[in-house]
């Protein structure tokens, strides 16, 4: 899917006939534009937006959520950074070597987790208190985080209901003009169903 106002290449519109006019998609240089694209197709083809307003309100919406993910990665990376350098902190009293290992550990080397799992142990340490510490010193920072989280997830919410009270009164008038529809259709035929039901 594109996020400009172009054909993508194989022949489909863009999932937001205004989205030239919404500009760029905001995403920092590195982040997944594909993912971003994905997800903005995701929710156009379960909301369908009928009219430019609920295009902005779907634009709003995915922006929002993708910040909610950004926020959650930053989270996660910032917990898994301070893990690291935690461990690098209380295993290099430890032993020599340790800060070595740990960057092995961090790339996925199976031998230096061994030996890290190892020397915790030996210290009389978990990977729990070493993650508990990593999180009490950065606690300040996580609790921003949060506060960011929750104010992206609230105004979320908020665009979802301005999409919901849009979309009511134009619901409640198709229902009124199918009723009415419905009524005309039975005034027609209302004298073939009299003669119809008269006795013979």
């Amino acid at each position: 899917m594109s996020t400009s106002s172009e054909i993508t290449p194989g022949g489909a519109a863009p999932a937001l006939a205004t989205v030239a006019l919404l500009g760029a998609p905001p995403l920092i240089k590195g982040e997944n534009a594909r993912g971003y694209d994905d997800l903005l197709a995701r929710i156009c083809a379960t909301l369908q937006p009928t009219d430019s307003l609920e295009e902005i309100w779907i634009r709003d919406v995915v922006d929002l959520v993708w910040e909610t993910f950004r926020l959650r990665r930053m989270k996660a990376s910032m917990m898994t950074d301070a893990t690291h350098e935690e461990l690098g902190d209380t295993l290099s009293k430890e032993y020599a070597g340790a800060r070595e290992t740990v960057q092995k550990w961090a790339a996925g080397d199976a031998g230096a987790a061994e030996e890290i799992e190892a020397a915790l142990v030996g210290a009389g340490l978990s990977m729990d208190i070493v993650v508990a510490r990593a999180m009490m010193y950065r606690i300040e920072k996580m609790e921003r985080l949060d506060r960011m989280l929750m104010s992206a997830e609230a105004r979320r919410s908020a665009a979802l209901r301005e999409l919901d009270c849009h979309r009511s009164p134009l619901a409640q008038k198709l229902r009124r003009s199918i009723a009415q529809a419905e009524r005309a259709e039975l005034v027609v035929d209302a004298p073939r169903l009299a003669i119809e039901a008269a006795p013979a």
